[in-house]
């Protein structure tokens, strides 16, 4: 059996989403910027992608900008609002467990000149709102705030953020990298304050190398690309036209029947903490209830590195990641971890289990059971 549970890594391309993916290919090869007929042929597909994209947060076409991916999207709203509105300040403010493609953007930003406020979070990962009302002042510019922590899971209060932002600079700009969030949970982000919202196609299972920046309309922003101008001069460079149409798709069928989807998330969140329960020194890291999202849960199994631990998992065909998939490469200790005062045993020991609407209650007991099985073993071991 395959227990495939890193989808807050990546997922698995929807089946409708590789169709229309290889059907725009075929058909609709033509530029959007061209006049012709197959020009306008590509031009209505990337349009009715992102009018299908805001509907799901209710916003208008016009707001959609494409990009590459979340990380272009953190880059490109970070460094855009930040060199736009320079003359108005200089300080710039986020939080201690963001993604690397928010945190390396800021210190970046803070190479620049700007100043940068990293706000603390608490044992369950949630940004401190006393920290927040004491940091933005007239000079503050920018915003960033993850809505959905990417290795824990924690949910940050962005409405009651926002009003703290808006209420002491109503010309600070509000960032919220939804990476983890978008396709899995509600977002209206005229609504919750938001100003600038950051999504990713391969996280919501369309397909890699797409994604989309929400830009409420006349928020001002510079550009980091430069050519030919597209997307509003916001974004230079052709439209990856299959890219955009599998990632509408993959966007509508996110929110078809989303209720019922994040409902079997929960399930099988429930039935992963219940099962791991049973086994001697589990550690859960993720906040339980309703500060933490349905598809992430962290745990540690002090004395076990999670290294090996991920490796003797993959030989039963289970998939978990050692933290961020988008770190999992460098050997440095998770900040989020950090972040929230763990101490450095289970900092190591520590794997992130996450789900998709793909997900099923057989793939968590498969993956409890075996878990259950090699923790002994794997302690003997290390014991010796």
């Amino acid at each position: 059996m395959v227990a495939y549970l890193d989808h807050s890594a990546t997922t698995r391309c929807f089946e409708r989403v590789q169709e229309i993916v290889r059907k725009t290919m075929d058909d609709a090869y033509g530029n959007p910027s061209s006049m012709h007929k197959k020009g306008m042929e590509a031009e209505t597909i990337v349009r009715g992608a992102a009018q299908t994209i805001a509907k799901t947060l209710k916003a208008t076409e016009k707001e959609i900008i494409f990009t590459s991916g979340g990380t272009e999207s953190n880059n490109l709203a970070l460094i855009g609002a930040a060199m736009a509105h320079r003359r108005a300040g200089n300080r710039l403010i986020t939080t201690q467990i963001e993604h690397p493609s928010v945190s390396n953007t800021m210190k970046y930003l803070q190479e620049q000149g700007f100043e940068v406020i990293w706000l603390p979070v608490s044992r369950d990962g949630i940004v401190s709102t006393d920290a927040l009302q004491e940091a933005v002042n007239d000079a503050t510019v920018l915003v960033s705030v993850m809505h959905v922590n990417n290795e824990i899971g924690s949910i940050q209060p962005l409405a009651e953020a926002a009003k703290i932002i808006h209420e002491k600079n109503p010309n600070t700009l509000f960032h919220v990298d939804a990476v983890q969030s978008y396709g899995k949970m509600r977002i209206r982000p005229k609504k919750l304050g938001i100003d600038l919202l950051s999504a990713s196609g391969h996280k919501i299972h369309g397909p890699k190398g797409i994604g989309f920046l929400y830009r409420r309309e006349k928020i001002r922003l510079q550009p980091i690309l430069f050519g030919g101008g597209q997307q509003a001069g916001l974004r230079s460079g052709t439209h990856n036209v299959p890219g955009i149409a599998g990632l509408g798709e993959a966007a509508a069928e996110a929110y078809e029947n989303q209720e019922d989807k994040t409902v079997r998330l929960r399930e099988c969140k429930e039935r992963l903490l219940e099962r791991t329960a049973q086994i001697e020194g589990i550690v859960i890291n993720s906040p339980i209830g309703d500060d933490g999202a349905p598809h992430i849960v962290n745990l540690s199994i002090p004395g076990i590195r999670s290294e090996v631990m991920l490796h003797a998992l993959e030989e039963h065909g289970i998939y978990v990641s050692a933290g961020s998939a988008c770190a999992s490469n460098h050997p440095e200790p998770s900040r989020t971890l950090q972040a929230i005062g763990l101490e450095p045993a289970l900092v190591e020991s520590a794997l992130r289990f996450s789900f998709s609407s793909s997900t099923n209650l057989q793939e968590i007991d498969y993956a409890a059971e075996k878990l259950a099985e090699l923790v002994p073993k794997l302690r003997r071991y290390v014991r010796h």
